[in-house]
């Protein structure tokens, strides 16, 4: 049964051998397939974190993803899946090392490791099997001070509760019929309404690397950046990501409708991955 960790959750233990078939030639690399009733997508792995690029190919490969379960989504934040062992147990052992790489960002598509949260992990290693792929906020927002934009909303429907009375009507029905998402937009909606009526300027600049980065992905989930380990991107089908995530969930954010998935491994040439998908290898020293 699904238990609820902290965001975006996890548990661990790693693989620390070399993937089956995964020593790669110079010149190739890996292309993922992850295939979904919702439709495919395609993710390449960071050469920046090799502990979990190794593990995921590994377990890729052996086909310990296929038929698990999308098992926690939120729009407008993440999925998450590959509970391979079931019930969130997993063999003992070490987690993945945390490899947080600056530049690294959760921006839309970004495949991530879950892991348990600080409290018991401070270390921040990563699950040896489960991940998450970003949906997130759209950039606009990103680069809005959305906890401050909460807060003086609130302060202005209390400031008069006849004036603003359709406002907060209109904000029940937007959380009544949408959840967080829905509510989040409204506010969002009438912003420069809500900063004219408390005298608030809610812009939050990013530094540059980040806002290009965000900026160019068009979404994201922030707030992640510095605390879980990015070790990949999906570069398509991300239309895939916003079906699964908007369907309906119930308790622990689980789909009530089980949502699987299969995965396949291809070797490309990293020359097709440049020039197809943008992703520009470190160089070797």
């Amino acid at each position: 049964m699904y238990k609820a960790w902290a965001l975006p959750l996890a548990v661990g233990m790693i693989m620390l051998a070399g993937c089956s078939g995964s020593t790669n030639s110079a010149d190739m690399d890996y292309l993922v397939t992850i295939q979904t009733p919702m439709g495919s997508m395609k993710a390449i792995l960071y050469e920046e974190t090799p502990l979990h690029k190794a593990n995921f190919l590994k377990l890729a490969e052996e086909g310990k993803y296929d038929n698990t379960l999308w098992h926690r989504v939120i729009e407008g934040f993440m999925i998450q899946g590959g509970d391979v062992y079931g019930g969130n147990q997993e063999p003992e052992g070490g987690r993945i090392p945390a490899e947080i790489v600056p530049g690294l960002f959760h921006v839309k598509g970004a495949l991530a490791a879950a892991r348990q949260g600080d409290q018991i992990n401070p270390e921040k290693k990563s699950s040896s099997c489960q991940f998450y792929i970003v949906d997130g906020e759209p950039y606009e927002r990103l680069t809005t001070n959305l906890g401050l934009l909460n807060s003086k909303f609130g302060e202005m429907v209390n400031s008069d509760a006849d004036l603003y009375r359709d406002i907060l009507l209109s904000y029940q029905e937007a959380l009544q019929t949408g959840g967080r998402e829905g509510a989040i937009g409204y506010v969002y909606s009438i912003k420069d309404q809500i900063a004219e009526a408390t005298n608030t300027n809610f812009e939050q600049p990013l530094p540059p690397d980040q806002d290009a980065a965000y900026k160019a992905a068009g979404a994201g989930t922030m707030f992640l950046d510095s605390q879980y380990t990015v070790f990949g991107k999906v570069v398509e089908g991300l239309d895939v990501i916003d079906k699964i995530a908007a369907v309906e969930t119930g308790q622990g954010d689980k789909p009530t409708e089980e949502i699987d998935m299969t995965m396949k491994v291809e070797s490309v040439p990293k020359a097709e991955i440049t020039e197809k998908y943008g992703y520009q290898y470190p160089t070797v020293e």
